[in-house]
């Protein structure tokens, strides 16, 4: 029987989803026939690759979200080490978390982007980077974490600025429309989901909350967005060197004629995996239930590390 450790919390800011999703995918994957155990990482990287190995997967189910998770750090390690994981690797990974570097891989690729400035808080403070409306957020972290919309007469740009702590900004122009989004599983998408939110915009609350959100599949799109957003989405992920599973998020500016008010805002390398997630949703819509999907997730883990001959982590402790 295939062992696999499934890694959830972490550090990062999206500790609590990391856990949701990681409990969510460990009993899925008993439920398919895994052996499983979990992990929760901490601070002290000697007890984490101790704890990796005390558990003695065959497969590491990487379900941390954010920093140190999705960013190329456990990636690296679990390469070292010679386990396979699922999910992006280090560099696909690293890029991804990295809004700017994403960006420039996407252009360098033909795909549609908004234009952007990377910016530090004092600097927002001292003056707006785009005329309003516009979007700042982390260029580093994930789940709408720090992400802030500044509409017109808006005069939050100051107290945005005195509160920051995520590090450096990355400004857009803020593009009106819809909020739409793909998953991708390997080199196909599966749908075009529309999401609807009662809040100012798709945060951190709408994503996880009950209720936070409304998620429409198919998205009621035209053909011709619809078939430009699986087919945008598939090439991110090639030009990131994804593998797996990713997700990538869009805004449709609908009052422009067909496709051409589509925008690749970034891509999601650790997609959430909670009971409210867009990729389990888009997998049951194309008939393909949870534990099918945690289970294709294994079979498709690999590392990018050196081999370890015939002895693996199972044989080790």
């Amino acid at each position: 029987m295939t062992r696999v450790t499934v890694l959830l919390g972490g550090l990062s800011n999206e500790r609590e989803v990391s856990l949701s999703s990681g409990r969510e995918i460990a009993q899925a994957l008993r439920e398919a026939g895994f052996e499983v155990t979990t992990f929760d990482p901490g601070p002290d990287l000697g007890a984490v690759v101790a704890g990796i190995t005390a558990s003695r997967p065959d497969v590491v189910f990487n379900a941390l979200h954010g920093r140190f998770g999705e960013d190329g750090c456990i990636q690296g390690v679990l390469d070292w080490m010679g386990i396979p994981y699922t999910h992006s690797g280090l560099r696909a990974s690293a890029v991804a978390m990295d809004k700017a570097a994403a960006k420039a891989a996407f252009a360098a690729a033909g795909l549609p982007v908004a234009p952007h400035r990377l910016l530090d808080a004092g600097e927002l403070a001292e003056a707006d980077p785009f005329p309003l409306p516009y979007v700042v957020k982390p260029v580093r972290e994930g789940s709408s974490v720090g992400v802030h919309i500044l509409r017109e007469r808006d005069n939050r740009r100051a107290e945005i600025a005195s509160g920051w702590r995520w590090g450096e900004i990355i400004a857009e122009p803020f593009i009106p429309g819809k909020e739409l989004t793909v998953a991708v599983m390997e080199d196909r998408a599966l749908a075009v989901t529309e999401i609807a939110t009662g809040h100012a915009f798709y945060d951190y609350d709408a994503k996880y909350a009950d209720g936070g959100s409304h998620h429409t599949i198919p998205a009621p799109v035209p053909d011709a967005v619809r078939d430009r957003a699986m087919q945008v989405a598939v090439a991110a992920h090639a030009a990131l060197g994804c593998r797996g599973i990713s997700r990538s998020d869009f805004r449709w500016d609908d009052s422009r004629p067909g496709a051409e008010g589509l925008v690749l805002l970034e891509v999601n390398t650790q997609p959430g995996m909670t009971p409210t997630s867009l990729v389990p949703e888009q997998a049951a819509y194309r008939g393909i239930p949870f534990p099918e999907l945690c289970a294709w997730m294994v079979r498709q883990a690999r590392h990018d590390g050196m081999q370890r001959g015939a002895k693996g982590m199972r044989d080790a402790a």
